[in-house]
């Protein structure tokens, strides 16, 4: 949509304004948005967003803390990355700096779990993995069974066939 000022740009700046009922919308372009004074709305602030996420994370981390180097095998961030820029560097940092960065995820959200909508695709891989669980517990009342029952040949079946599942190498 090009800009409704000057009709040259890409507009990128969405206003919209309710006067005494009334709306009215307007898409403009950023020089344009400056031009009539629709410019950031924090600038003069000295604010970022980093600095806002990064205040909730810095109480986390104690004194000693700030020598540690333990990075995301990943993008290669550390958790004194993440409290400087206010922002985790991939999904593989939720996991790599999870008891450090929950405290914070729960005073921000409220909670530490996920509740909304996930992606078709985490969705698959959720399910899939909730699948193999679901299957290593049935086996593992059945090998408890085969146990009870001293049929010890097909507890280690039972056995290796959880262990697979758990990829763990069945010989160990």
């Amino acid at each position: 949509m090009l800009c409704q000022n000057c009709g040259k740009n890409e507009a990128n700046t969405h206003i919209k304004q309710i006067i005494n009922g009334d709306t009215a919308e307007s898409h403009l372009c950023s020089e344009c948005a400056n031009h009539l004074g629709y410019s950031d709305m924090f600038s003069g602030f000295d604010f970022s967003l980093s600095d806002f996420f990064g205040g909730f994370l810095s109480d986390v981390m104690p004194g000693h803390m700030l020598g540690d180097v333990k990075r995301c095998e990943k993008c290669g961030a550390s958790f004194n990355d993440i409290v400087r820029e206010g922002r985790v560097g991939c999904a593989n940092c939720y996991k790599t700096f999870y008891d450090r960065l929950r405290p914070s995820l729960q005073r921000i959200h409220g909670k530490a779990r996920h509740s909304g909508k996930i992606s078709r695709s985490a969705g698959e891989a959720q399910k899939a993995e909730n699948d193999i669980k679901e299957k290593i517990d049935t086996l593992q009342a059945a090998m408890d069974d085969a146990v009870s029952k001293q049929n010890f040949e097909e507890a280690a079946k039972l056995r290796d066939e959880i262990k697979a599942l758990k990829g763990e190498n069945s010989n160990e």
